[in-house]
């Protein structure tokens, strides 16, 4: 299944809609689990044009990976 979001939006609008496109995925398809997703964006400096992530160092950064959510210690204990 692909998501698209149009439109340059900051990262707070660009999470608001994506956590509100994945909700109307659960309610009106009924659809609880992904194997995994990937997620491209192109980040820009506000005004359109485009910009490229960098670390410390300097070099840029192009890829990040997650292996899910934070696990709290409640979780992690079944507390």
């Amino acid at each position: 299944m692909q998501i698209k979001l149009k439109g340059e939006m900051t990262i707070a609008q660009l999470r608001q809609a994506l956590f509100e496109l994945l909700h109307e995925i659960e309610l009106d398809y009924a659809i609880f689990h992904s194997r995994g997703a990937t997620l491209y964006i192109n980040p820009t400096n506000g005004f359109g044009d485009e910009i490229a992530a960098r670390n410390g160092a300097g070099r840029i950064v192009d890829k990040l990976t997650s292996t899910g959510p934070y696990a709290s210690a409640a979780d992690e204990y079944s507390v």
